[in-house]
């Protein structure tokens, strides 16, 4: 997946519309591009590191919205940003794509690490769950043949 994304918010006033209004277009492009979801293998999962910070990453494209989040920021801003976004962006994601998300952290006392290894870990997660997978080409990844 390749995006690009430009965003234009209030963010004279605080970053949190902005930042909640991105998620929910990307988990709105996401549901809309993958469909009914035929081919893709439809898990994904990494564990990132970004020195002394680690996190792992599982989504599942279920059709069943769900936020499982495990970051704890030991500051309330990194820069301008406030840290409490982190999680708001992706309940937006999940909820507008419909995918089941978990987001762990196992290491990491510098909350730029960990924010960058989260978005390392659901970016790699989100390529994974999006390939295609040759061996169901055309079919619907479940053994319901629905999602």
């Amino acid at each position: 997946i390749d995006l690009e994304v430009q965003a234009v918010g209030d963010i004279e006033i605080d970053d949190h519309h902005t930042n909640e209004d991105v998620g929910i277009t990307l988990g709105q492009a996401l549901r809309q591009a993958l469909g009914d979801r035929k081919g893709i293998v439809r898990f994904g999962h990494f564990v990132a590191p970004l020195d002394e910070a680690l996190v792992q990453v599982a989504l599942d494209f279920s059709g069943r919205p769900h936020l499982s989040y495990g970051l704890e920021m030991p500051t309330q801003r990194v820069g301008t940003y406030d840290t409490q976004l982190v999680r708001e962006f992706f309940v937006a994601v999940a909820n507008n794509s419909l995918m089941t998300l978990h987001i762990r952290q196992l290491a990491g006392i510098n909350s730029h690490h960990i924010i960058e290894a989260g978005f390392k870990a659901f970016a790699r997660s989100l390529r994974m769950a999006t390939e295609i997978d040759p061996r169901r080409v055309g079919e619907i990844p479940s053994s319901k043949g629905v999602l």
